[in-house]
């Protein structure tokens, strides 16, 4: 993550390459707590500051997600579902070793193997892993790269 300094003058991280989960691509298209933030992140890979990479499973959780939503019609799901593969973030298959790291990690912080994807994939990349899932981050909180939604000065 790249360094920038706050007006208090402390040092303030500003992320670049992410991956982030269901939970934070999800306020791309509803209104909750942290959406302009989570809009911000979209907003800042549409003008080139990051790179966003997710596992192919969070095209089935966000349509999932959004299916479910009683203001949000089939159409709208379908709309919605191909703009994140149109959007341009690297979405990446499964690989043999992605998924034996997501199962470790998910018996190591005790968290589902799809939550452990997410963070297998950052830790294979290099990148940061976002997520505004509070109870899953206070499980992996100890993971250097993996940052809370709420957390994020942007």
């Amino acid at each position: 993550m790249a360094q920038k300094k706050s007006e208090n003058g402390e040092k303030e991280k500003q992320a670049n390459n992410l991956v982030i989960d269901s939970s934070v691509v999800i306020k791309w298209f509803s209104d909750e707590e942290d959406t302009k933030k989570a809009l911000k992140i979209r907003e800042d890979f549409l003008n080139g500051k990051n790179i966003i990479a997710v596992p192919d499973i969070q095209i089935y959780e966000i349509a999932n997600a959004l299916r479910y939503n009683k203001h949000i019609t089939k159409e709208e799901v379908i709309k919605y579902a191909d703009s994140l593969i149109d959007i341009g973030i690297i979405i990446v298959i499964p690989t043999a070793e992605i998924i034996k790291s997501s199962i470790e990690i998910a018996f190591e912080y005790n968290i589902t193997i799809y939550d452990a994807c997410f963070i297998s994939l950052a830790k294979d990349l290099n990148f940061d892993f976002i997520t505004a899932d509070e109870k899953l981050y206070q499980k992996i909180e100890t993971l250097k790269f993996a940052r809370l939604l709420n957390n994020l000065k942007i």
